[in-house]
């Protein structure tokens, strides 16, 4: 029996893009055992790794003492592998036969998924986000999304203001994309967030039609989420963890961008596209940019350009 451990990251998207290496290990040894350390607020994302050991969460403590905790609950093992994601010191002291580390991978001016390819020399042929769902996701899936109309899933939310484009516009490209002349006419319109993002997501909960409109803002676990994606026509968002999670389980994605980069974080795969507004990256942020009080920064990207965009990834890939 092989021994994998996967240290990844504390961040949501950044989580699901490190998927792809972890799925190749998996194919590359198909009897092991896996552990996985990670941020408790992507830890749900691994239940349904085939041949799951355990989930280590791992919260960030002061002084780094959260690396000792992990050294103290994995230094019993062989480890076959250890993939250190992290760059945590403590994981070259751990006993294995072959170490992979991050590195300056991450330093790369390329997107994150190609970056990541690059440390098992795949950086031509990256491997792809992957996400395992449990039956019993399924199950779950079924009942917040029932057999019925296609499904187009909205992401109105993500973890900074800034990144998150205006409510009224969700709303006016749903209603666009699900009417007569729209890709999907007469879909459902499923609104997807954490229940501690609700404050974001309730306008646009508020305004779409209630007949069609379903309400998954809660706290269902990530696989479940995924489950749920999978049941969903076509995805559009801002760049969140959640778009990254679309793209993994292969539903058409469509993310917005504007105060951060799509070359480095544009949803991966042959079945998304990424669309801005007029402006760059670098011409979004203002002079006296303030992390934690400046508004949204998305306000050139139009309806216009975001449904030119749907309508073109739809017709690329339906």
């Amino acid at each position: 029996m092989s021994r994998i451990l996967f240290i990844t990251s504390n961040r949501l998207g950044d989580a699901v893009l490190s998927t792809g290496v972890l799925a190749h290990l998996l194919g590359a040894y198909p009897d092991a055992r896996t552990t996985v350390v990670c941020g408790p607020v992507p830890a749900g994302l691994f239940a349904g790794v085939p041949g799951l050991e355990q989930v280590i969460e791992l919260p960030k403590r002061k002084y780094s003492l959260h690396w000792w905790e992990m050294w103290r609950k994995c230094i019993g093992k062989c480890w076959d592998v250890v993939v250190d994601l992290r760059n945590a010191p403590l994981s070259y002291a751990l006993f294995s036969r072959h170490q992979i580390h991050l590195g300056k991978a991450n330093k790369k001016h390329t997107h994150r998924v190609v970056a990541l390819g690059s440390l098992l020399d795949l950086a031509d042929n990256p491997p792809a986000p992957k996400l395992w769902t449990l039956p019993e996701h399924e199950a779950e899936a079924v009942q917040m999304i029932p057999e019925g109309a296609p499904v187009l899933a909205l992401g109105p939310t993500a973890n900074w203001i800034g990144k998150t484009w205006a409510a009224e516009r969700f709303v006016e490209l749903a209603l666009r994309l699900t009417d007569e002349s729209g890709i999907l006419p007469g879909a459902r319109i499923a609104v997807i967030a954490h229940s501690a993002e609700y404050d974001m997501a309730k306008p646009v909960l508020a305004a779409l039609p209630k007949d069609r409109t379903l309400n998954l803002v809660g706290e269902a676990p990530l696989g479940t989420v995924a489950a749920c994606l999978k049941r969903s026509a076509f995805y559009v968002g801002n760049d969140s963890g959640l778009m990254h999670m679309a793209a993994a389980v292969g539903v058409p994605t469509l993310g917005l961008f504007g105060p951060s980069r799509e070359e480095h974080y544009a949803p991966w795969g042959e079945r998304c596209a990424a669309v801005r507004g007029d402006k760059s990256y670098d011409a979004v942020f203002p002079d006296d940019y303030d992390y934690r009080n400046t508004p949204s920064l998305m306000g050139d990207l139009s309806v216009e350009q975001a449904e030119r965009a749907a309508r073109e990834l739809w017709s690329r890939v339906s």
